[in-house]
């Protein structure tokens, strides 16, 4: 795993993570903003987590995906058959 020691301002950490009698490392996720969307790294494995069925890392991934999606839910035409 590569983690960014140092990053730009417009980057924000979201997920830190250490092992046992260690510091804590931020940067494992780093997030910021560029034009309408957002720019993500993770230095996270998660090529290795997916294939292997760790819930955690569908979950992670779906939050990625989803970063910047409006909360409100979907207004539906009256009309409309699904």
């Amino acid at each position: 795993m590569y983690f960014p020691e140092k990053w730009d301002p417009a980057f924000t950490p979201i997920l830190g993570m250490n092992d046992n009698g260690e510091e804590m490392t931020n940067g494992s996720l780093i997030v910021a903003r560029y034009g309408n969307g957002h720019i993500i790294y993770t230095g996270l494995s998660l090529f290795r987590e997916l294939p292997a069925g760790v819930s955690g890392a569908y979950k992670l991934l779906a939050n990625m995906v989803s970063i910047g999606v409006d909360d409100q839910p979907v207004k539906k035409n009256s009309d409309e058959k699904f």
